[in-house]
């Protein structure tokens, strides 16, 4: 292996001996006259950068004997087969995902010779978007073994700190809706306003997914391929009466890409001088308008489409409720308990 310094002296005869890095060119001094001490200084700066070299190459031996692959195998590899197990709207996004810039640093870099300032430098150059799919990736090639240990430790990435996001209020959503003069456009941010959807769930309603009979919609989210189904009242009645029976509610919509809806709407928002929020707002809206009038918060998760109740609380942090006494609220329900538990008493009643 070659080595990287190499001695030098300025001078014929008790000048000062350097060190000379053969890499980058830098010469730096030593502080000795002896020869036999300045040796002795090179050779254990070689022999300090030989061995992490040394340790990586004999690590490789071993780890090639059950992946023969991890010598070679680069982020963007692993990025493509992370892309590739993913699905719908969730790949597109990763897609977009791996063409951040900031990748540019590791694309080519082989996972296991990678270092932690590399990662951090990844960071510092991205956006939060950046973080939180590196993250993504790193523990994707832990879990994959081809990583053997965590490159950045888990406490040590840096905070995630996402832009303060909030709902459309009514008032905006009247403003928004009031002027637009493409009825499909309308009806699509009624439907949002009401069902709380993801933008692309609700714009690939079909008249098909409707049951009017006992009045609720049912559809498999995009983004989790769950099914979800919500009832609807008399607002969103008049909403679908206006739509196709059959095929596509949002025929024209539907085609669009996410983007193209975002633009649209951001256009929207522009003209009549809405600012702050997204298509995304409207879930916003509806969990905070569901909290905000007593509605459980389990219903809200599962119209919502939520995972986890941590989640559903995010996104109706901001709603502002305004709690009733106990006196006022005993007034309500104690009627309401009294009169059940005597319905109760007199079928017991009549059964026996």
């Amino acid at each position: 292996m070659k080595t990287r310094y190499r001695l030098i002296r300025r001078g014929v005869r008790g000048g000062a001996f350097y060190c000379v890095d053969t890499q980058t060119g830098k010469r730096t001094s030593l502080g000795t006259a002896s020869e036999d001490d300045a040796r002795q200084i090179i050779e254990a700066k070689n022999q300090a950068q030989r061995q992490p070299v040394l340790n990586l190459q004999i690590a490789k031996a071993y780890l090639a004997g059950t992946d023969s692959g991890i010598a070679q195998r680069t982020w963007q590899q692993a990025l493509d087969a992370l892309t590739a197990s993913k699905h719908g709207a969730n790949q597109e996004r990763w897609r977009r995902a791996g063409r951040d810039n900031a990748f540019d640093l590791i694309r080519h870099r082989v996972i296991i010779e990678t270092q932690g300032e590399i990662l951090l430098k990844v960071l510092q150059q991205g956006t939060v978007s950046t973080n939180i799919y590196l993250r993504r990736l790193h523990n994707f090639c832990l879990d994959m073994n081809w990583l053997p240990w965590p490159i950045i430790p888990k406490r040590q990435w840096p905070e995630i700190k996402f832009k303060e996001k909030r709902g459309i209020t009514w008032e905006e959503h009247q403003k928004i809706v009031a002027g637009e003069s493409n009825a499909e456009l309308r009806d699509y941010y009624e439907l949002l306003w009401n069902l709380g959807g993801s933008q692309t769930d609700m714009a690939s309603l079909r008249g098909e997914d409707i049951d009017w009979t006992n009045q609720t919609i049912s559809y498999a989210r995009m983004k989790t391929g769950s099914q979800a189904m919500i009832r609807f009242g008399d607002a969103v009645v008049q909403i679908l009466q206006r739509r196709p029976a059959t095929g596509y509610l949002f025929p024209q919509i539907v085609q669009w890409k996410e983007s193209d809806r975002a633009k649209a709407f951001i256009r929207r928002l522009r003209l009549v001088g809405v600012s702050g929020v997204s298509l995304h707002s409207y879930r916003y809206a509806w969990a905070e308008r569901a909290r905000t009038c007593g509605f459980p918060e389990r219903f809200a998760q599962e119209a919502l489409g939520h995972g986890s109740k941590a989640v559903a609380r995010a996104y109706a942090k901001k709603a502002q409720v305004l709690v009733p006494s106990l006196e006022e609220y005993e007034r309500k329900v104690v009627p309401l308990t009294n009169a059940a538990r005597r319905e109760t008493a007199e079928v017991q009643t009549v059964t026996a």
